[in-house]
């Protein structure tokens, strides 16, 4: 804007010279008399410069009357030029001055309007470092720098001499000597470069720490100004350990081709294998035993970097702080307890994975899985097949093409009674994804050969080969060690060890937990990267044709699985608990009266009726025995009945929804398992047998019969009574007499022997009861003598036990049909009844007692009515909604009841959608991070 108005301002005063510049000379022409050309003045008249002169002149006269007219001065000429410049730039002033005011004005309030539109980035103050200790990280950032670029420099140039002296071959003494000095300098040069290394480490990490407080500040600072949380982003390795989940509940049998990578640490028992996990994770998260098998399941463990050193189990909300020994300890106890859990029908092993997560500041992204190690011997207390097990475990996961095997070894033993050398020599001959770790290496230094030890670094020992061989130390054998007390004494060692000085043939990057760490995870990231998208297109191909095998054989079904099958059987089954409410009441009593009537009548026949009919005080024998029925057993008995009539009407509600149009067979199995465990379960509250019971002693009080239409009815339920006992007692009669006549012709059937000995005694008993048509119940000694000596006159041996057997149903049908024959005479006798009451011509005591019992049938179903709309419908439906709730924890029992080709792959199709959709997602996600 300045320049603009600097040029503005420029331009104005060039202009305002060069008028002034032509007004001066046209005054000083007039002033010497030079006219203007004469055709021009001719033609202009007045106008024109004859004009100027004119106004001129008259303006000289006029400035000076005295003197009149005289000529100016040259000076006076140039000096109103110079007034005239003035006049003019003092304008120009204004007009420039007026235009930078109000261009400012603008520009600043432009700049204010910009200022206001920035982020307010006042927070950076306080997370950033500043002033003096800003100068000190970057320093210490050069300075490391220097070092390291010094230290590699000079061991380029040592490395270089001692090649050329080899490659010249000096034999002299002289020469020799300078070849020691510079193998010595050599030597004292790796141990600089390890001290700088470890050095650097320390600053890295210190640096790290600084840069994660940083972080935290800035988080705690960013969230502080948002006003709305987002969803935080999963991390690359957590998506890809859900894949990894995802496909370890889908191939809990080992079927599954799973080529996913991982990194598979295999090892001899007590190798060090769980220390070597425990040193990358930095955190004690394992048991520990003393020499005793403590891995009985693979544990998979997804280390990821994160500001707070914590563990969760993948099917736990609980963090475990890792940085509290208290919560290590609690980790370590869950630990062990979810092995002995998954450890079932007397195995030592098992296939059951415990997958957990590990974050902390400084962790290598990596997905790690910690096997059983391998064994030679078996304890007596281990199962025959443990050996074979473990073995088959570990190539299982060792057989996957894309699996990055851990080889732990054990350093402190003989490399000839190692085990899992041979089994990883199998499984990857070439070593192109083997890493070899050599452990208990201060143990090994003290009892070994170092000579040896760097053969087995160097990979000239075993004859397995490997990617990279690494040396660690994991701890002093003390269990209350820390894992920076083990990094520590880690460091010490190899700085001090005489594996590094003298011929040292080890490089620096072969050891510590930290370089094995570092080149594990890198190993795994580059193997996911070359596979993952081969493994993406086989599960693609896998779900289309899963597809299309469900189109081909369900193509107006959804897929649906196992467990939004079962929420669907639930609601059903739920809908159906709520139609029992929905039942009238008329439908319940029926129900009740019937399922009463069939729980008590045989009681009634058996105890009251039969019993009081052989007595000569037939009312007298039928108040006790109801009052003795109604305080014992008539109210259990009817909280039976009013049971199982509940249970019937439920059942029959579900058979009914069976015939609907829309019903599904694939949830009979489960409904009905609901269904029989819910009603097992189920038992009616203790305080209705104490309710029934008072009704039903009252009731029993009652003997008068009010109306003539309870007296029908009393009579019509005693003829249906008796008429159903005599068909049953006919049943049992044919039976033991065999078919009649006209059956045995049509039929072409015959008589046992049995059933004519029967109809033998049967005819000489209608003899007896012809005579006495109001027999006792029971037969006589002498009576039984005679029927006896009756049949053996005729050739027919039979005791007097199988007489009596053949009475008892003979006797019962005799006393039923005279029982219906009085109902039948009592029908018209209800007036009679009530005018002579007991002293009654035809005896109706039985219809009086039917009429009782009828009465607490009734007024005992009215109750169970009640109490099953009131109170035992809702109490089954809380027994149902318990039950599904645990048949919904159970999925081997959901399994079980909800099972066939259409569950199965619905169930196969939706686990291989979810797999190949979270890779998917994983395969973009780490495309972005490219």
């Amino acid at each position: 804007m300045l320049r603009i108005y600097q040029n503005t301002y420029r331009r104005t005063a060039r202009k305002a010279v060069v008028y002034s510049t032509k007004v001066a000379c046209c005054n000083h022409s007039t002033l010497c008399g030079i006219t203007s050309h004469p055709r021009r003045s001719q033609d202009s008249g007045s106008s024109g410069s004859n004009g100027k002169h004119r106004r001129h002149e008259e303006f000289l006269l006029a400035g000076n009357p005295a003197r009149g007219w005289q000529m100016p001065p040259p000076s006076r000429g140039y000096g109103m030029l110079v007034v005239r410049i003035l006049r003019g730039a003092l304008k120009l002033r204004y007009i420039v001055l007026g235009g930078a005011i109000g261009g400012g004005v603008s520009l600043r309030k432009k700049y204010e309007d910009w200022k206001d539109g920035l982020p307010d980035f006042k927070w950076l103050e306080d997370a950033m470092p500043q002033g003096e200790r800003w100068s000190q990280f970057s320093r210490n950032l050069i300075e490391v720098g220097s070092l390291v670029k010094n230290a590699i420099d000079v061991a380029k140039d040592d490395l270089k001499a001692k090649t050329t002296v080899a490659a010249l071959g000096i034999t002299s003494d002289e020469s020799r000597k300078k070849y020691e000095k510079l193998q010595s300098q050599v030597e004292t040069l790796q141990t600089e470069i390890m001290n700088v290394q470890i050095k650097y480490q320390k600053e890295l990490e210190k640096m790290e720490k600084e840069n994660r407080e940083l972080r935290q500040q800035y988080l705690i600072l960013k969230t502080n100004k948002k006003t709305t949380a987002k969803k935080i982003k999963k991390s690359l390795i957590d998506m890809y350990s859900e894949v990894l989940d995802e496909l370890s509940g889908y191939d809990t049998g080992y079927t599954m081709a799973d080529h996913l990578p991982r990194v598979v640490v295999v090892g001899d028992q007590s190798s060090g294998k769980t220390s070597v996990l425990e040193s990358i994770a930095k955190a004690r998260i394992f048991p520990r035993g003393s020499g005793e098998m403590m891995t009985r399941a693979p544990v998979k463990v997804t280390l990821a970097e994160g500001p707070y050193h914590v563990a969760q189990f993948r099917d736990s909300d609980r963090e475990y702080d890792l940085t509290k020994e208290s919560d290590l300890q609690d980790l370590r106890r869950d630990v062990e307890f979810r092995m002995k859990a998954s450890v079932r029908g007397g195995k030592t092993v098992s296939n059951e994975v415990i997958a957990m997560t590990v974050k902390g500041p400084g962790l290598q992204r990596m997905v790690l899985v910690d096997l059983p190690g391998i064994i030679s011997t078996m304890t007596v207390d281990m199962a025959s097949d443990t050996k074979d097990s473990i073995h088959q475990m570990t190539k299982h996961y060792m057989s996957n093409p894309n699996a990055i095997i851990l080889c732990i070894q054990d350093g402190s033993v003989d490399a000839e009674r190692s085990n899992v050398t041979d089994l990883v020599m199998q499984c990857d001959p070439l070593g192109r994804r083997t890493i070899f770790v050599l452990t208990k290496v201060d143990l090994a230094e003290e009892l070994a050969d170092p000579d040896r030890i760097r053969k087995i670094l160097s990979g000239k020992l075993f004859p397995m080969k490997a990617l990279g061989y690494y040396a660690v130390v994991t701890g002093r054998g003390r269990k209350d060690d820390s894992i920076d007390a083990i990094r520590q004494y880690e460091e010490d060692f190899f700085k001090n060890s005489k594996l590094f000085h003298r011929r040292g043939v080890i490089m620096p990057h072969q050891v510590t937990s930290r370089n094995l760490s570092l080149a594990v995870s890198d190993r795994f990231w580059k193997m996911v990267r070359e596979t993952i998208e081969q493994q993406a297109d086989a599960f693609k191909a896998t779900r289309f044709n899963l597809e299309t095998e469900w189109k081909n054989n369900f193509p107006r079904l959804r897929e649906s699985g196992r467990d939004e099958l079962f929420d669907k059987a639930k609601g059903e089954i739920l809908d159906e608990v709520v139609t029992l409410s929905q039942i009238s009441a008329k439908k319940w009593d029926d129900a009740l009266n019937t399922k009463l009537w069939e729980k008590l009548s045989n009681y009634v026949f058996e105890t009251i009726y039969l019993p009081a009919a052989q007595s000569d005080s037939f009312n007298t024998m039928v108040d006790i025995k109801l009052r003795q029925w109604a305080e014992q057993a008539l109210p259990a008995k009817s909280v039976e009945a009013g049971w199982e009539a509940l249970q019937q009407e439920f059942i029959s509600l579900m058979e009914r929804s069976k015939k609907a149009q829309d019903h599904d067979v694939i949830f009979d199995q489960l409904k009905s398992a609901v269904v029989d465990e819910a009603i097992r379960r189920h038992s009616w509250e203790d305080k209705a047998i104490d309710m029934l019971r008072v009704i039903q002693l009252n009731t029993l009080e009652d003997r008068f019969v009010h109306d003539k239409q309870e007296w029908d009815s009393a009579v019509k339920f005693l003829e249906t009574s008796v008429n159903a006992k005599l068909v049953q007692t006919e049943e049992t009669l044919a039976q033991m007499f065999g078919p009649g006549q006209m059956r045995r012709l049509t039929h072409w059937q015959y008589l046992t022997q049995d059933q004519q000995k029967r109809r033998s005694v049967k005819n000489e008993l209608d003899k007896i009861l012809k005579n006495d048509t109001k027999h006792l119940p029971t037969l006589t000694h002498d009576e039984l003598t005679t029927v006896r000596k009756n049949l053996q006159r005729d050739s027919v041996d039979v005791d007097t036990d199988y007489i009596r057997q053949t009475w008892f149903p003979v006797y019962r049908k005799h006393f039923l049909q005279q029982a219906l024959q009085r109902a039948r005479d009592c029908r018209k006798a209800y007036y009679l009844y009530t005018q002579q009451g007991a002293e009654c011509e035809i005896s109706c005591s039985d219809v009086v007692l039917f009429w009782r019992i009828q009465q607490v049938i009734k007024i005992t179903g009215n109750a169970l009515r009640q109490q099953v709309i009131n109170r035992e419908a809702r109490r089954l439906d809380k027994e149902i909604k318990a039950v599904l709730d645990e048949f919904s924890e159970d999925e081997e029992k959901k399994g079980y009841l909800l099972t066939g080709k259409r569950v199965l792959l619905a169930e196969e199709l939706i686990k291989v959608r979810q797999i190949q959709e979270k890779l998917e997602e994983f395969i973009n996600s780490l495309n972005q991070e490219k």
